[in-house]
């Protein structure tokens, strides 16, 4: 079917999304090109999923090596690909214990339900509150969009799961005044995505690990955008000096192929008991076979490395927009996962600097309407940044304007 346009979503999908006017058919590494053969820099990164760029040619080969072979089992069974992946996650972190899924939203799904099983039949049901954060984003199911700390995305689906409590984040008095007996969780990501790129003080992070342990709650780490190696860690938890009891990867754990995951200790795992929670396919053979080359590339210390200098280099490019436009308040975030914070006088225009980008032929994202952000694949060249921040150079001065 070759003759689908931008208008064919407005004719036949659901209207829940606004796509952009262009339809990319082909990528490569950090390059994207669209129906017309036009070609795009591409620093959104799927929202942090492309870790490795479009298209890895390893990625590719291992895609087509399990393809051959296997790509669904139930689970009455096991695959080799889910268990050599799980083996490389339980070595390479905090973990004892992995469970797949399909999603970062499935994944916090079963985080928050392993939360209360394990609390409910340790300490009774009255121990039930999750702790969360305004600004937070943890998925669309229902209990992940009712956690998370955005009310614009609860509207209209009520009524919502109870037992959720929403706290300032960073506010340490503010959660030491609210945690108690009957908290079973405390669930926050490293930096937060959606709610503008803000990355936790360590001693907010560390504040939730000793209030956990004294309070004996759930710490949940949601690491679906920070996971990966998108701060210059393998997971974000490892800047911190701390280990969570469960986290959550999705987003760049595939390298662009739909898988997610939930880590976790042995003593909490074992809540999950046979029956208790599933996915149809979750753990199949085709995702797990690709998130597995990507992690062997990811957790490479030559590009984690990378990641760090590289952020240095967004940041000096920024800086140099920035003192020639003055647009930004500061950049923010961890890694090659960036947020440029729009000053007073541009607040509510982030959408504008990314359509703008567009048509310079650069694709960035928004992280809500006061903040640019970007993040590209972990294997961007530095020619590649240069070419890009030449480009928003462009979109902003047109903004300006």
């Amino acid at each position: 079917m070759t003759n689908v346009s931008r208008e064919t979503f407005d004719e036949v999908m659901v209207p829940n999304y606004s796509p952009l006017k262009i339809i990319p058919v082909k990528g490569e590494g950090c390059k994207l090109w669209d129906k017309d053969g036009t070609e795009y820099i591409d620093f959104a990164g799927g929202i942090a999923v492309n870790a490795l760029g479009h298209c890895h040619p390893e990625l590719v080969a291992a895609l087509k090596e399990q393809g051959e072979k296997l790509w669904h089992l139930s689970n009455v069974f096991t695959n080799e690909p889910a268990l050599e992946l799980a083996q490389k996650l339980v070595d390479g972190t905090f973990a004892d214990r992995v469970f797949f899924a399909n999603s970062g939203g499935e994944a916090n799904e079963a985080a928050f339900k392993l939360a209360r099983k394990y609390a409910s039949e340790n300490f009774g049901p009255e121990k039930n509150e999750i702790i969360s954060f305004k600004q937070s984003f943890h998925g669309r199911t229902l209990f992940t969009v009712s956690v998370g700390g955005q009310p614009k995305y609860t509207q209209g689906f009520e009524p919502l799961p109870q037992g959720i409590t929403h706290l300032e984040y960073n506010n340490i008095e503010m959660l030491e005044n609210a945690v108690s007996e009957n908290t079973c969780a405390i669930v926050l990501e490293p930096v937060q995505g959606e709610g503008g790129i803000i990355p936790a003080d360590k001693a907010f992070v560390e504040k939730v690990r000793e209030l956990c342990d004294k309070y004996d709650a759930v710490m949940i780490l949601d690491e679906i955008q920070t996971g990966m190696g998108r701060t210059g860690e393998l997971f974000a938890y490892m800047l911190h000096g701390i280990e969570p009891d469960v986290l959550t990867s999705a987003k760049a754990l595939g390298g662009g192929f739909p898988i997610g995951a939930m880590l976790a200790k042995q003593k909490f795992a074992d809540a999950l008991k046979i029956g208790t929670h599933g996915s149809t396919y979750g753990g199949n053979p085709l995702g797990c076979a690709v998130a597995s080359k990507a992690f062997d590339i990811i957790s490479n210390p030559a590009v984690l490395t990378g990641v760090k200098e590289k952020r240095v280099l967004f940041e000096t490019k920024l800086q140099m927009i920035n003192e020639k436009y003055e647009v930004f308040d500061e950049v923010r975030g961890e890694g090659l996962l960036v947020g440029a914070a729009l000053n007073e006088k541009y607040l509510g225009r982030a959408r504008d600097f990314m359509v703008a980008a567009l048509e310079q032929n650069l694709m960035i994202l928004m992280a809500g309407p006061n903040v640019v952000r970007m993040a590209p694949s972990l294997l961007v060249s530095e020619a590649e940044i240069e070419q890009g921040m030449a480009a928003l150079e462009k979109a902003v001065a047109k903004v300006v304007a």
